[in-house]
């Protein structure tokens, strides 16, 4: 073949393989542009889904024991023995500006609970973490109540006495955060009654089990609605302080922090008060506390996830602290708050 003929092919090939590349070049081209169209159309219908889902879920949201769903489209099996007989422990643990405050204690206490009640749960301990953290996450709830419970379940409809073939359920929900004592009420003090009805005891019910016996504290807190009191503190039968309904209570004397050492729950928001205290350097113990040392206090507050720490102004129409929160009370109430952005004690939730 002459040199001549040779370059004409020579030139040939390259005017192939530019053409080849070029053609390759744009299917790529045209590839990006259509994986840039669908990553679009995806990051869209997300947030269209977003949108949806915050709507859906602006009241609560809420786990049925198998999906998440809406709180309003939230059901249980009408024969749960958590609804027909009260077998059921719960716990409730907050978020506060994105970020659980303690979730690691509300676990491990509501670990204690269900084991101590013999449960057998369809979740491990780690699942029903996460199912709490991805609730809170799809309704976008920032600041939250959040609660869990463990149930005897579903019975064996052939052998319905048959505790061993029961079927444990975990149900759980998330509400935008629910105050006991509104903001405003903590700044100025809340009226309290020392009820005439007293708490069960704990040789019966077993109080540091978190569980749906309100049956007492329910007339408790009737009592004081009716007499123009906001709550109730409740006794034992020797006439000793126990707990209020659904709170923990404190008394300060002489500068001392005191808290009932029984009949009452371990509370993770009372766990904090002694923690903070020790900080503080403020003395604090657990002990019997009869009734009159209540009415006779210098300070009072009451202590719970639904509200922090709440100051009381009056016991039984008898004036606290002067008829206001105490200065010790109200130290330990911003010391709470600021604890909530304390890395040890937060878990943040990711909304992404």
């Amino acid at each position: 073949m002459s040199a001549k003929k040779k370059t004409v092919k020579k030139k040939q090939a390259a005017r192939k393989s530019i053409k080849k590349k070029q053609v390759t070049a744009k299917i790529a081209k045209k590839k990006r542009a259509a994986a840039k169209t669908v990553k679009e159309k995806q990051v869209a219908a997300r947030k269209v889904k977003e949108e949806e889902d915050a709507e859906l879920y602006s009241l609560g949201i809420a786990f049925n024991g198998t999906d998440i769903v809406s709180i309003l489209d939230a059901r249980i099996p009408i024969y749960d023995m958590g609804f027909l007989h009260s077998d059921v422990t719960y716990d409730v643990v907050s978020v506060w500006k994105g970020s659980f405050f303690r979730l690691k204690e509300h676990m491990d206490r509501f670990e204690r609970s269900y084991q101590g009640l013999g449960f057998k749960m369809p979740y491990t301990k780690e699942q029903m973490r996460q199912i709490l953290i991805d609730m809170v996450a799809r309704a976008k709830l920032k600041d939250a109540y959040v609660f869990m419970c463990a149930t005897r379940g579903l019975p064996d409809m052939e052998d319905p006495r048959n505790m061993d073939k029961y079927t444990q359920m975990f149900y759980a929900f998330a509400v935008p955060f629910i105050w006991l004592v509104d903001p405003e009420e903590q700044l100025v003090g809340t009226d309290v009654i020392i009820s005439s009805v007293p708490r069960i005891p704990k040789e019966c019910v077993d109080p540091t089990i978190k569980n749906h016996h309100w049956g007492d504290l329910t007339r408790a807190d009737k009592e004081a609605h009716a007499k123009g009191a906001k709550t109730a503190f409740l006794l034992d039968h020797d006439g000793n302080l126990t707990e209020g309904v659904g709170f923990n209570v404190w008394i300060i004397k002489d500068g001392e922090l005191r808290t009932p050492d029984s009949g009452c729950l371990l509370g993770i928001t009372r766990l904090t008060v002694f923690d903070l205290a020790k900080e503080m350097n403020i003395p604090a113990k657990a002990c019997k506390i009869p009734a009159q040392a209540v009415r006779e206090a210098d300070e009072i507050f009451m202590c719970t996830t639904a509200g922090g720490i709440m100051p009381v102004k009056s016991v039984d129409d008898i004036p606290i602290s002067g008829g206001k929160p105490g200065s010790i009370t109200m130290r330990l109430h911003e010391a709470f708050w600021k604890a909530h952005d304390r890395p040890e004690y937060s878990t943040p939730v990711n909304y992404d």
